[in-house]
Protein backbone atom coordinates (compact mmCIF):
# COMPACT_ATOMS: atom_id res chain seq x y z
CA UNK A 1 0.00 0.00 0.00
CA UNK A 2 1.26 3.14 -0.92
CA UNK A 3 1.42 6.26 1.14
CA UNK A 4 0.61 10.53 0.58
CA UNK A 5 3.93 12.70 1.21
CA UNK A 6 3.06 15.85 2.80
CA UNK A 7 2.12 18.43 -0.25
CA UNK A 8 2.35 22.66 0.74
CA UNK A 9 1.47 24.68 -1.99
CA UNK A 10 1.30 28.72 -2.68
CA UNK A 11 0.36 31.01 -5.79
CA UNK A 12 0.87 34.14 -7.39
CA UNK A 13 -0.67 35.59 -10.34
CA UNK A 14 1.44 33.41 -13.27
CA UNK A 15 2.70 30.44 -11.02
CA UNK A 16 2.47 27.72 -8.24
CA UNK A 17 4.62 26.62 -6.45
CA UNK A 18 4.44 22.75 -4.78
CA UNK A 19 6.56 21.46 -2.62
CA UNK A 20 6.28 17.51 -2.27
CA UNK A 21 8.44 16.73 1.48
CA UNK A 22 9.60 13.47 1.18
CA UNK A 23 12.83 13.52 2.77
CA UNK A 24 15.73 11.36 1.03
CA UNK A 25 13.58 10.04 -1.88
CA UNK A 26 14.28 7.78 -4.25
CA UNK A 27 13.28 6.72 -7.53
CA UNK A 28 11.42 10.07 -7.83
CA UNK A 29 8.98 10.30 -10.74
CA UNK A 30 7.29 13.44 -11.74
CA UNK A 31 4.39 14.32 -14.48
CA UNK A 32 2.80 17.41 -15.28
CA UNK A 33 0.06 17.28 -18.23
CA UNK A 34 -1.08 20.40 -19.66
CA UNK A 35 -4.56 19.65 -18.24
CA UNK A 36 -3.15 20.12 -15.16
CA UNK A 37 -2.62 16.49 -13.91
CA UNK A 38 0.29 16.65 -11.43
CA UNK A 39 1.72 13.09 -10.18
CA UNK A 40 4.50 12.00 -7.75
CA UNK A 41 5.93 9.10 -7.00
CA UNK A 42 9.13 7.65 -4.87
CA UNK A 43 10.39 5.57 -2.30
CA UNK A 44 11.46 6.84 1.52
CA UNK A 45 12.72 5.91 4.55
CA UNK A 46 15.06 2.74 5.97
CA UNK A 47 12.09 0.53 4.73
CA UNK A 48 11.57 2.05 1.04
CA UNK A 49 7.70 2.76 1.80
CA UNK A 50 5.93 3.93 -1.35
CA UNK A 51 4.56 7.02 -1.52
CA UNK A 52 2.06 8.22 -4.30
CA UNK A 53 0.65 11.45 -5.51
CA UNK A 54 -2.03 12.86 -8.12
CA UNK A 55 -3.32 15.77 -8.10
CA UNK A 56 -6.07 17.38 -10.61
CA UNK A 57 -4.93 21.06 -10.72
CA UNK A 58 -7.59 23.41 -10.54
CA UNK A 59 -6.42 24.93 -14.05
CA UNK A 60 -4.51 24.44 -17.28
CA UNK A 61 -0.67 25.11 -17.06
CA UNK A 62 2.44 25.42 -19.19
CA UNK A 63 4.34 22.60 -18.86
CA UNK A 64 7.43 23.91 -20.95
CA UNK A 65 7.76 26.60 -18.88
CA UNK A 66 7.55 24.85 -15.44
CA UNK A 67 10.26 23.70 -13.63
CA UNK A 68 11.39 21.05 -10.87
CA UNK A 69 14.05 20.68 -7.99
CA UNK A 70 14.56 17.51 -6.39
CA UNK A 71 16.57 17.91 -3.25
CA UNK A 72 17.45 16.07 0.35
CA UNK A 73 14.19 16.85 1.60
CA UNK A 74 11.77 18.08 -0.76
CA UNK A 75 10.88 18.03 -4.50
CA UNK A 76 9.71 21.91 -5.58
CA UNK A 77 8.04 22.45 -8.39
CA UNK A 78 7.49 25.58 -10.11
CA UNK A 79 4.49 24.93 -11.92
CA UNK A 80 3.41 28.38 -15.18
CA UNK A 81 -0.08 28.66 -15.22
CA UNK A 82 -1.14 28.46 -18.56
CA UNK A 83 -3.60 31.57 -18.01
CA UNK A 84 -2.79 34.17 -15.60
CA UNK A 85 -4.96 34.69 -12.94
CA UNK A 86 -5.84 33.79 -9.64
CA UNK A 87 -7.18 29.95 -8.63
CA UNK A 88 -9.70 29.72 -5.75
CA UNK A 89 -7.92 26.89 -4.60
CA UNK A 90 -5.34 24.28 -5.76
CA UNK A 91 -7.35 20.80 -6.84
CA UNK A 92 -9.83 21.25 -9.27
CA UNK A 93 -12.33 19.28 -7.16
CA UNK A 94 -14.88 21.16 -5.22
CA UNK A 95 -14.70 18.56 -1.93
CA UNK A 96 -12.43 18.69 1.27
CA UNK A 97 -9.05 19.20 0.24
CA UNK A 98 -7.08 15.82 1.19
CA UNK A 99 -5.67 16.54 4.51
CA UNK A 100 -2.09 15.68 3.48
CA UNK A 101 -2.49 19.09 1.15
CA UNK A 102 -1.60 22.31 3.09
CA UNK A 103 -1.16 26.04 2.06
CA UNK A 104 2.93 27.48 2.08
CA UNK A 105 2.50 29.70 4.30
CA UNK A 106 6.11 30.74 4.25
CA UNK A 107 5.87 31.49 0.16
CA UNK A 108 2.32 32.72 0.36
CA UNK A 109 1.37 36.36 -0.88
CA UNK A 110 -2.10 38.09 -1.01
CA UNK A 111 -4.02 38.60 -4.12
CA UNK A 112 -4.08 41.96 -3.10
CA UNK A 113 -0.09 41.82 -1.94
CA UNK A 114 0.76 41.02 -5.04
CA UNK A 115 -0.30 43.52 -7.80
CA UNK A 116 2.52 45.12 -9.52
CA UNK A 117 5.13 43.21 -7.36
CA UNK A 118 7.45 41.32 -9.52
CA UNK A 119 9.14 39.61 -5.76
CA UNK A 120 9.61 36.11 -6.55
CA UNK A 121 10.24 33.48 -3.91
CA UNK A 122 13.80 33.43 -3.39
CA UNK A 123 14.63 30.03 -4.35
CA UNK A 124 18.07 29.83 -2.54
CA UNK A 125 19.97 28.87 -6.13
CA UNK A 126 18.24 25.97 -6.79
CA UNK A 127 19.23 24.41 -10.12
CA UNK A 128 16.30 23.58 -12.20
CA UNK A 129 15.34 21.55 -14.62
CA UNK A 130 12.29 21.80 -17.05
CA UNK A 131 9.89 19.20 -17.57
CA UNK A 132 9.66 20.02 -21.12
CA UNK A 133 11.25 17.21 -23.46
CA UNK A 134 11.32 15.01 -20.47
CA UNK A 135 11.14 11.03 -21.34
CA UNK A 136 9.05 8.90 -19.17
CA UNK A 137 12.40 7.83 -17.35
CA UNK A 138 13.67 11.41 -17.22
CA UNK A 139 12.51 11.89 -13.31
CA UNK A 140 14.20 8.18 -12.24
CA UNK A 141 17.19 8.00 -10.30
CA UNK A 142 17.47 11.30 -9.00
CA UNK A 143 18.46 10.09 -5.79
CA UNK A 144 22.14 10.37 -7.78
CA UNK A 145 21.99 13.81 -7.99
CA UNK A 146 22.73 14.12 -3.46
CA UNK A 147 23.62 17.31 -1.84
CA UNK A 148 20.77 20.45 -1.94
CA UNK A 149 20.40 21.06 -5.32
CA UNK A 150 22.90 23.19 -5.87
CA UNK A 151 21.67 26.02 -3.02
CA UNK A 152 24.13 29.08 -2.58
CA UNK A 153 24.67 28.89 1.30
CA UNK A 154 26.61 32.15 1.07
CA UNK A 155 22.71 33.89 1.01
CA UNK A 156 22.42 32.55 4.45
CA UNK A 157 24.31 35.14 6.27
CA UNK A 158 26.18 34.71 9.53
CA UNK A 159 25.11 34.25 12.77
CA UNK A 160 27.76 36.51 14.53
CA UNK A 161 25.65 39.76 15.76
CA UNK A 162 22.76 37.75 16.51
CA UNK A 163 24.64 36.06 18.62
CA UNK A 164 26.51 38.70 20.72
CA UNK A 165 22.71 39.51 21.48
CA UNK A 166 21.86 36.93 22.71
CA UNK A 167 23.43 38.11 26.36
CA UNK A 168 21.70 41.05 26.50
CA UNK A 169 17.76 40.63 27.48
CA UNK A 170 15.18 43.37 28.68
CA UNK A 171 14.68 41.23 32.35
CA UNK A 172 18.35 42.27 33.26
CA UNK A 173 16.21 44.77 35.66
CA UNK A 174 13.61 42.87 37.32
CA UNK A 175 14.81 40.87 40.48
CA UNK A 176 13.17 37.98 41.23
CA UNK A 177 12.80 37.12 45.09
CA UNK A 178 13.89 33.76 46.43
CA UNK A 179 11.03 31.74 48.09
CA UNK A 180 11.21 32.01 51.98
CA UNK A 181 12.31 28.58 53.54
CA UNK A 182 10.82 26.48 56.37
CA UNK A 183 13.55 25.70 59.29
CA UNK A 184 14.09 22.10 59.71
CA UNK A 185 13.23 22.27 63.11
CA UNK A 186 9.60 23.38 62.54
CA UNK A 187 6.98 20.68 61.85
CA UNK A 188 4.44 23.12 60.83
CA UNK A 189 3.10 21.87 56.86
CA UNK A 190 2.22 25.53 56.47
CA UNK A 191 3.71 27.03 52.95
CA UNK A 192 5.39 30.70 53.29
CA UNK A 193 4.90 32.58 50.06
CA UNK A 194 7.76 34.40 48.55
CA UNK A 195 7.38 38.13 48.95
CA UNK A 196 6.51 39.72 45.56
CA UNK A 197 8.86 41.48 43.49
CA UNK A 198 8.58 45.18 42.25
Amino acid sequence: MSRHPEVKWAQRLDKVYITVQLADSKNAKVDLTPDGIFTFSGSAGAEDHQYELKLELFDKVNVEESKINVGERSIFIVVQKAEDGWWKRLLRGEGKTPHYVKVDWDKWVDEDEDEGNTGEVDLGGMDFSKFGGMGADAMGGMDAMGGMGGMDFSKFGGMGDAMDDIDESDDEEQEVSKPVEQDAGEGSTEKKEAAPST
